[in-house]
């Protein structure tokens, strides 16, 4: 049974999110199959290059845009320091220095993504308030980050980052 094991405030500094916006969800086989996870941290110097600016940086990005709580864009892809080219065929969204609410999901991989729905309540309940932008976005992700969700514990769980932006 999945858990909601963390909340907290994670400072950033400008980024630029380097991905391709799909339709739905269904293109994580295909970011894999064409190595486009690789293209871009090729773009950005290697994933290194992020893990100097933001300590929980360098994981593939689930990245939603919503306004009115409707899904308007879903991107696939990473966050890199500001001003990395994006590779051709990509597209990116800067975002400037802040914060991300960070609530961290506990449980075996293939249930975590259950709990995404209750994260901005928990962000809520720590006092962590997500922030709409100037074009009447809310932006949240989910931040696969090695080794947390890709190497599961003993007992079999991974943790998933699921983030918003926030004050």
């Amino acid at each position: 049974m999945p858990e909601i094991k963390k909340v907290f405030r994670d400072p950033v500094p400008a980024l630029r999110f380097i991905g391709k916006r799909h339709q739905d969800f269904d293109h994580w086989g295909e970011w894999f199959c064409c190595g486009w996870f690789d293209t871009v941290e090729r773009a950005m110097g290697g994933a290194e290059a992020v893990l100097k600016v933001w300590e929980n940086g360098g994981g593939y990005v689930g990245l939603e845009r919503r306004r009115n709580g409707e899904l308007t864009d879903y991107w696939i892809g990473m966050f890199a320091p500001a001003g990395t080219a994006a590779p051709e065929g990509f597209e990116y969204l800067d975002l400037p220095a802040g914060a991300f609410g960070t609530a961290w999901i506990y449980g075996p991989e293939g249930e975590v993504h259950s709990l995404i729905p209750a994260c901005r309540e928990a962000l809520l309940e720590a006092g962590l308030e997500p922030v709409t932008n100037a074009g009447g976005f809310e932006i949240s992700f989910e931040n696969g980050l090695c080794p947390r969700f890709t190497t599961p514990d003993e007992r079999g769980c991974v943790i998933l980052d699921y983030c918003f932006i926030v004050a």
